[in-house]
């Protein structure tokens, strides 16, 4: 049986502030399957980045278990951690995060070359079906907010992570061009079999996912 693309067993975190401590994740567990998409939805300060960062391997947790692709990311070294970072799991956020140096093309291929799994026909591909074809030569400036936020798809996907964890990543463009890029999202990662883990704002978009969660006061809940 293939491993899940992400389990979460039991994850507890907690945060000191002036009026004790803050439970911010209580008990959380979820699991995700290969080609799965999953919304997380919650008020702000719910605690949604936190697990999305404690699944990344980005923050450490107070207690429980997460694996990626069975491989354990709580309880692993920085180094493994930042192994798991580079191959099995693909990170989008709401600030495209591209390199400013490097041209469209340079960016798809970024994550890819760093995982060792850069393929030439596939960034094609890649391109092609996130409308990027004719600005493989541009540098992130050159673009709009919508294009950068393609780029950003393209880049995670071209490394065939088994995890894609987005926080948030059309929170920056209008509606209509957020939607395109949510739709250019689930479609290109469904069909690389890439589990998604969505955390957003909008019930509107969450709908849009095959099955959708709420966090709340640390616990999940059925929406």
């Amino acid at each position: 049986m293939p491993q899940p693309a992400l389990t979460v067993a039991h994850l507890v975190k907690t945060f000191a502030t002036g009026e004790g401590v803050l439970r911010v994740l209580d008990d959380v567990s979820l699991q995700l399957d290969a080609g799965q998409s999953l919304a997380l939805t919650g008020e702000s300060g719910s605690g949604k980045s936190t697990l999305l960062h404690i699944c990344a391997g980005l923050e450490p947790a107070d207690s429980g278990q997460v694996h990626v692709a069975g491989q354990a990311v709580t309880g692993a070294s920085d180094s493994a951690r930042a192994a798991l970072r580079r191959g099995a799991v693909g990170l989008i956020f709401q600030q495209f995060n591209l390199i400013p140096s490097l041209t469209v093309g340079g960016n798809l291929a970024f994550q890819a070359r760093l995982a060792g799994r850069h393929d030439p026909a596939q960034v094609s591909a890649l391109a092609h079906r996130l409308g990027l074809e004719a600005l493989l030569t541009r540098y992130p400036e050159q673009l709009s907010g919508g294009q950068q936020q393609r780029v950003a798809v393209g880049r995670c996907l071209a490394a065939r992570p088994a995890l894609v964890l987005a926080d948030e990543p059309t929170g920056n463009l209008d509606e209509a061009t957020g939607d395109a890029v949510l739709d250019l999202l689930l479609e290109v990662a469904a069909d690389a079999g890439a589990a998604l883990l969505l955390v957003t704002h909008s019930p509107r978009l969450a709908a849009r996912c095959g099955a959708r969660i709420h966090l709340r006061a640390g616990r999940l809940e059925a929406p």
